[in-house]
């Protein structure tokens, strides 16, 4: 999420028309295509972060700026070449890195939340003791883990950590309750 991406298209020859379709989870299909010989494009019903690339001495390439979860789906271009027609398939897969928290209930024990990640953080803590964790499903497709620690000894340090991996990222934060 927020990042930007470019996709390219596997082709031989020189282009004469590029179209890219996009089949996004969510919402409706968008197409843009270029023409060489008229030097046109054209584009129906998609995003505004979604447009071409054109850089010198390369194919056109397809570019999304701010990546957000609207945009995961299947990408498929379609290449017409003078060597033949050429046809890339990507799906694109967004992930949300979660906002960690981490706080200390009424009863004095450490509560960490891994909020709207996607997919859902794995929540482990330091030093090692009894947890309990819950998953709340957002509409949006992230996830939020709450894992709340409870100490197996009384001859436990008063700093708990939580320790948040997810494949945007790992995360710790300390706290002493």
């Amino acid at each position: 999420v927020g990042n930007s991406s470019a996709l390219t298209c596997f082709l031989k020859g020189n282009i004469t028309m590029l179209t890219w379709t996009i089949t996004p989870k969510a919402g409706g299909l968008c197409t843009l295509v270029y023409r060489v010989d008229t030097n046109e494009t054209h584009r129906t019903t998609c995003s505004d972060n979604i447009n071409w690339i054109f850089r010198a001495g390369l194919p056109p390439a397809l570019g999304i700026w701010q990546v957000g979860l609207a945009q995961e789906g299947n990408y498929s271009c379609e290449a017409a070449t003078t060597e033949g027609n050429f046809h890339t398939r990507y799906h694109l897969t967004v992930l949300a890195p979660p906002r960690l928290s981490l706080s200390c209930d009424e009863q004095g024990s450490p509560v960490c939340e891994a909020a709207a990640g996607k997919p859902p953080a794995q929540l482990s803590w330091v030093p090692e003791g009894s947890s309990t964790a819950e998953e709340k499903c957002h509409n949006n497709g992230t996830v939020t883990v709450l894992s709340k620690f409870t100490a197996c000894s009384t001859n436990v340090t008063n700093v708990t950590t939580c320790m948040v991996s997810h494949p945007a990222g790992n995360w710790s934060q300390s706290i002493s309750c």
